[in-house]
């Protein structure tokens, strides 16, 4: 396995999207593949790295995993690394861009991965639950054995690809397999076509999946389950499902990675004189400390009170932000002790009760005055 960093073989950033990871592998596999290299050991060097970390980086939980423990991560683990000859990915790149690729006959096809959108809440996002879902289907005829043919009818090999399920085109210097038109690219050539599945091969309907979600997940997060996607053709192996993540927005709660964030509304007596409140959590409700004094707009921090990593043990934390809530619909004898009490803030330290309001209207006054001589004065507030 090389040990080389992935993404400088592909040179793409870490946050490289799948599209553009492909790209760049392609990008190489035409550089370099050996069949436009003959007897180039640099050249079949470079398509192996290049090969390799598209096979991991291709992938999202081997990304995932090597993203997070490098090289390291992926020692030992089966098909961590470049596996298989010169077709990997690159035959596939190929069949792409010209129909088909290097190889001569074509095996059973592989089954076609699928992916299914869940939505899940927050609160199932991060404590983790199991989740029963339906996808459609499609699997291997058991009348006709896959072959699409009904049965105790024969067969027939292709004459035109002569079963290769190819043809081979000259395009300019560079000469390409493409499917073969007669029989498109099966190689062979039914006459009854099976009943059941009318010559598919297959047959549709629905299953049921129990899915365990982990404590954790995010939004793009995807769950593989592996051979649960469609059904290859003629014992081909089935591909995989993933199950991709979407967490519905919360009424109380965002969240940004592991942490969350909370906005409390907090009466103004409370903030004046300081208290204590109870904060909602996702595990139930917490105890802050107000002190007195405190400003609108201030944040305070509940250690662990996050939401736990998906890749680790470690929980973040939650930042509660308060807000101080005006009262409304006042009666006639609260507005008077409020009239009261602004009056008796009005003393002789009355500064001392409003420190950015007074050093706000300083600053606005020495604005249309021109007077800075109280530019640098540390009473005058936040407006210096």
């Amino acid at each position: 396995m090389s040990k080389t960093c992935y993404y400088e073989i592909l040179s793409v950033s870490r946050t490289a999207s799948e599209g553009e990871i492909k790209k760049a592998y392609r990008k190489m596999a035409m550089k370099f593949h050996p069949d436009r290299n003959p007897d180039n050991k640099d050249a079949e060097n470079k398509f192996k790295e290049a090969s390799e970390a598209y096979e991991v980086l291709s992938d999202s939980q081997k990304r995932a995993t090597y993203d997070q423990f490098g090289h390291a991560g992926l020692d030992g683990q089966s098909g961590g690394g470049f596996s298989g000859g010169f077709e990997g990915g690159f035959g596939d790149i190929f069949s792409e861009m010209f129909g088909g690729g290097f190889g001569g006959q074509r095996g059973p096809q592989a089954g076609a991965d699928l992916q299914y959108e869940l939505e899940i809440s927050l609160e199932d996002a991060v404590a983790g639950t199991s989740v029963d879902i339906r996808i459609p289907t499609k699997d291997s005829c058991e009348s006709c054995d896959g072959s699409g043919a009904e049965p105790g009818s024969s067969v027939d090999t292709c004459p035109t690809c002569h079963g290769a399920g190819q043809v081979r085109m000259q395009q300019g210097f560079f000469a390409v397999n493409r499917a073969c038109p007669n029989c498109q690219g099966t190689g062979q050539l039914i006459k009854s076509p099976c009943k059941k599945c009318r010559g598919e091969g297959f047959t549709h309907g629905h299953k049921t999946l129990s899915v365990k979600i982990p404590a954790g997940v995010d939004t793009g997060d995807r769950i593989r389950l592996q051979g649960e996607g469609e059904a290859g053709e003629k014992g081909a192996p089935r591909g995989d499902l993933y199950v991709r993540m979407n967490v519905k927005k919360h009424a109380i709660f965002e969240r940004d990675d592991n942490t969350l964030f909370c906005d409390l509304p907090i009466s103004f007596s409370t903030a004046a004189l300081g208290g204590t409140v109870d904060v909602p959590t996702l595990g139930g409700k917490a105890s802050l400390k107000i002190p007195a004094g405190t400003q609108s707009g201030q944040r305070f921090k509940l250690a662990g009170k996050g939401v736990k990593s998906v890749r680790s043990s470690r929980v973040g934390d939650m930042i509660v932000e308060v807000h101080i809530e005006t009262p409304v619909k006042l009666t006639a004898r609260q507005k008077e002790l409020l009239q009261e009490f602004d009056e008796s803030l009005k003393g002789k330290h009355h500064k001392q009760h409003s420190p950015k309001e007074h050093g706000f209207f300083d600053s606005v006054k020495s604005f249309f005055t021109g007077d800075d001589s109280k530019k640098n004065d540390k009473n005058d507030g936040p407006w210096k």
